[in-house]
């Protein structure tokens, strides 16, 4: 594969795992790891704001 298309997948695995509640060390890729940080972008869009979730 190439580097886009494994960014890709990076970020969107992050979003599955977002969206799914698990936590933020459930990342595979290790520190460094470019596909770490999309991983966690991904992650970051799926996961609601704090104030989004519980309004007061």
């Amino acid at each position: 594969m190439g580097a886009r298309v494994d960014i890709v997948q990076a970020m969107q695995d992050g979003r599955r795992a977002g969206a799914a509640g698990d936590r933020p060390t459930a990342c595979p890729y290790p520190a460094g790891n470019l596909l770490r940080s999309a991983w966690l972008r991904g992650y970051a869009a799926a996961r609601p704001l704090l104030n989004e979730a519980n309004p007061q």
